[in-house]
């Protein structure tokens, strides 16, 4: 049997008007959006960090700092492919992914599957290896006031 680790990511980002909301590497109808360094993506960021967190590579701001122009608006689904790639150079392999999104609107339920696909596509495994949730904070806080958006991740990587 080969060795297996897990890995915990978390992401914030505040949600300002006329941004663009990309979540999970789909553009969301929304009148305001993610804001940050790249595409503000929470979502693919949680993942990343779960990931690298379980590979012991250190964390999504190590390797795409947001001082560094070339991360600047880029999509965060190139910086998931990254550590894909990064997982795969030190032997691991990912065996799945299990992200929850936080926030008052809008829905995303009728975007998980493709949010599925993007990721799949991106990190090297399949749809059915990936689990996208999502709740409200029932109005509470900064999430209820819709002024950030959070997002959770586990995963589970494999050395065989």
């Amino acid at each position: 049997m080969g060795k297996i680790k897990v890995g915990f990511g978390f992401d914030v980002h505040q949600l300002r008007s006329g941004h663009p909301f990309v979540l999970g590497g789909v553009d969301l109808e929304h009148h305001s959006g993610a804001y940050g360094h790249s595409d503000a993506d929470v979502l693919l960021h949680a993942i990343c960090d779960a990931l690298l967190g379980a590979a012991n590579l250190r964390d999504i701001g190590y390797h795409f700092s947001n001082t560094d122009e070339r991360w600047k608006g880029i999509s965060s689904l190139i910086l998931l492919q990254e550590v894909a790639r990064l997982l795969d150079q030190k032997g691991w392999s990912i065996g799945n992914i299990d992200a929850m999104v936080c926030l008052e609107a809008p829905k995303i339920n009728p975007h998980v599957p493709a949010m599925k696909i993007y990721i799949a596509k991106a990190a090297g495994i399949s749809e059915d290896d990936i689990s996208i949730k999502a709740t409200t904070n029932e109005q509470l806080g900064f999430i209820g006031r819709e002024e950030g958006v959070v997002a959770y991740a586990v995963c589970l990587i494999e050395k065989l």
